[in-house]
């Protein structure tokens, strides 16, 4: 054929630019696109050799192949596909957004429907002059008596085309790399990005590297390596669940997300119908409360890989998991990189929300004990899950545990049937199993057990359940606990009970050296109880959403000091330190002992700043010397 010269058919002036340098957030991108062009080649091939309307002849190992050559600054992709004629080039190459895959999908959808053609749009081959000074396409056409043809483009609006010698079926994409791309002239780069983009792709993928050192053995002899494709072609989640066993379940999610912990659980997702959607979800274990925050929910479209936790697709409480799901039908914009709006996105994250409500379910109902083990690993995620998503909320509020101090993990319906009687839908809590020992063991005493709520998704947790069950109210084991610790006083003097704590609380003021100090003497059934703290439960709450706003830099112009402070200090009438003060309000051993009971209730509380820890030590020492 004579050399032909052009220019581009572009339907904007400035569309060219904006291909090349904004099309495309990542420059990587155009390794995923190139491959997956080759990867289409290979599909339509196939395609029309099972109608019948292509002779492959011996060529039937397909495969996509990338060449690195660091030397000359060259970076090649080579298929076997279905190539292309000079008129085929004129149509997809020459003018830019027009989509050969659509184009060909459109001619042979009715004729078969096994396999899939990644690419929907014509413009992800120009991805490549992010990275290439010019890219030159050599291609050969499954057509009988067809013409090899060459395609030269240095990145602006011309083009030339060429008569070519090549003799195998496909098409050989060569970049000739400039300085914006020289990191692509790395192996391992190229390697990175074809795993991370490819690695569940329809057809094998090798990666050359020109001119490369072989290995060799401690004698000086090269090692013969066995050249392995660097993706799966039928990645687990292609297959049906009966095909698959544990261990294959095991293996995919090390190998994929590079967490040697073994996963708890898994759903499989396979639907044909009313959409096509496929994937693994699988729920971590996690070592602390922060491995929470570090789900990972990879998106692909026909095994090409999207992006990461794509919040359209994938429920927001969902991305605290680790997952693969792949979707054919996603409706993508012309770079892959986002989802378009349409009512079947909506329709497919409310799927995967119903499997996963479904498995929780099943397993809860099913493998009770099991769920029991995996609780405190799920619990923040199904919390988590609850708060956001209505419809979730609505499957599983049922089977949500709570584990008590006592380690059993009962529901919410349990727990209040085990305290009928004591409590009226009253739900105690703890926090900090250590801090708050006496509280518990004061509750242990009365047969009332605590739930153990100490994860940072939990105060928001119960807000929430409070505020959809109105009946139910959730109570720190340190807040209000007179109902159940304290003994009815008959034909009380309520005139002397009231002098008696304004002296105590002149007392304590004195000997704290506070201006305010809000004090009960209560006569407390356990008479080993000195003194302790209690904080109403809305005002503690209160606190910690003023110290989390203030952390996370949301003051607002607030403080949590202008929130009066509702600490109120109990103190037990019957024992023999609380009476001695009352008796000698004016001994200096009084004030004494007021402070060491003031600290000794706060340590149960709350931990002492470093100068009152360190005088409490100095005071305890003094106190001891006096026994001798």
């Amino acid at each position: 054929m004579a050399v032909q010269k052009g220019n581009l058919s572009i339907h904007s002036e400035n569309i060219f630019p904006i291909i090349k340098k904004w099309l495309y957030s990542d420059h990587d991108i155009f390794i995923r696109e190139l491959i997956s062009n080759c990867c289409d080649a290979i599909t339509k091939v196939k395609r029309l050799s099972t109608l019948g309307e292509a002779d492959l002849k011996e060529d039937k190992d397909f495969t996509v192949k990338v060449i690195l050559d660091k030397e000359n600054k060259t970076l090649k992709f080579i298929d076997n596909g279905i190539g292309m004629t000079d008129e085929e080039i004129k149509k997809y190459i020459n003018q830019i957004a027009f989509s050969g895959a659509e184009d060909f999908f459109n001619a042979y959808k009715d004729k078969a429907e096994n396999e899939q053609i990644i690419g929907h749009f014509g413009l992800g081959f120009y991805s490549t002059f992010m990275v290439a000074d010019s890219v030159e396409i050599n291609s050969l056409s499954y057509k009988e008596g067809a013409t090899a043809v060459k395609w030269f483009c240095d990145g602006g609006t011309e083009f030339e085309m060429d008569a070519s010698d090549k003799t195998t079926r496909g098409t050989e994409i060569t970049l000739n790399i400039g300085e914006e791309g020289t990191d692509f002239l790395d192996e391992y780069k190229v390697r990175s990005t074809i795993e991370k983009y490819c690695s569940f792709m329809p057809f094998p993928i090798f990666l050359d590297v020109a001119n490369k050192e072989p290995k060799k053995d401690e004698d000086g002899n090269i090692i013969i390596e066995e050249v392995k494709p660097l993706n799966d072609v039928t990645p687990l989640y292609t297959k049906r669940p009966n095909e698959c066993s544990d261990e294959d379940y095991k293996a995919f999610y090390q190998k994929t997300f590079k967490d040697f912990k073994e996963p708890l659980f898994w759903i499989h997702l396979n639907m044909d119908y009313p959409f096509n959607l496929k994937g693994i979800l699988y729920f971590p274990k996690l070592s602390t409360q922060f491995d929470t925050l570090e789900g990972e929910v990879k998106l692909y479209n026909t095994q090409v890989f999207i992006a990461d936790n794509i919040k359209e697709v994938i429920p927001e409480f969902l991305l605290l998991l680790k997952g693969v799901i792949d979707c054919p039908d996603l409706p993508l914009n012309v770079s892959r990189s986002f989802l378009q709006n349409d009512g079947f996105v909506k329709k497919t994250s409310d799927y995967i929300t119903k499997k996963v409500a479904d498995k929780l379910v099943s397993l809860y109902k099913t493998k009770r004990e099991d769920f029991k083990k995996f609780w405190d690993d799920i619990s923040p995620f199904v919390k988590f899950g609850i708060i956001k998503n209505t419809k979730f909320a609505e499957k599983v509020k049922d089977i949500v545990l709570y584990k008590t101090n006592t380690g059993k993990h009962l529901s919410i319906n349990e727990y209040l049937a085990n305290h009928a009687g004591k409590l009226e839908n009253e739900v105690y809590y703890i926090t900090d199993t250590t801090q708050q020992s006496q509280y518990i063991k004061l509750l242990s005493e009365h047969d009332v057990e605590a739930v153990v709520l100490d994860h940072n998704i939990d105060q928001a947790f119960i807000s929430h359940i409070e505020s959809t069950n109105t009946d139910i109210k959730f109570k720190r084991v340190d807040s209000d606990l007179s109902s159940l610790l304290t003994e009815k006083e008959e034909n009380v003097d309520e005139e002397k009970n009231k002098a008696e704590v304004e002296k105590i609380s002149d007392l304590f003021k004195k000997a704290l050296d506070l201006e305010k100090i809000n004090v009960e003497l209560q006569s407390l059934k356990n008479d080993d109880v000195s003194s302790m703290i209690l904080l109403s439960e809305s005002n503690r709450r209160m606190q910690d959403m003023m110290k989390m706003y203030s952390m996370n830099g949301m003051g607002m112009g607030m403080d949590a000091n202008m929130f009066p402070n509702e600490e109120t200090l109990v103190l037990n009438k019957k024992h023999p330190l609380v009476h001695y003060t009352l008796e000698h309000p004016e001994d200096e051993t009084s004030s004494l002992i007021a402070k060491q009971l003031y600290d000794l209730a706060m340590i149960s509380h709350k931990p002492l700043s470093p100068e009152a820890m360190s005088e409490f030590i100095k005071r305890s020492n003094d106190i001891m010397k006096k026994i001798i």
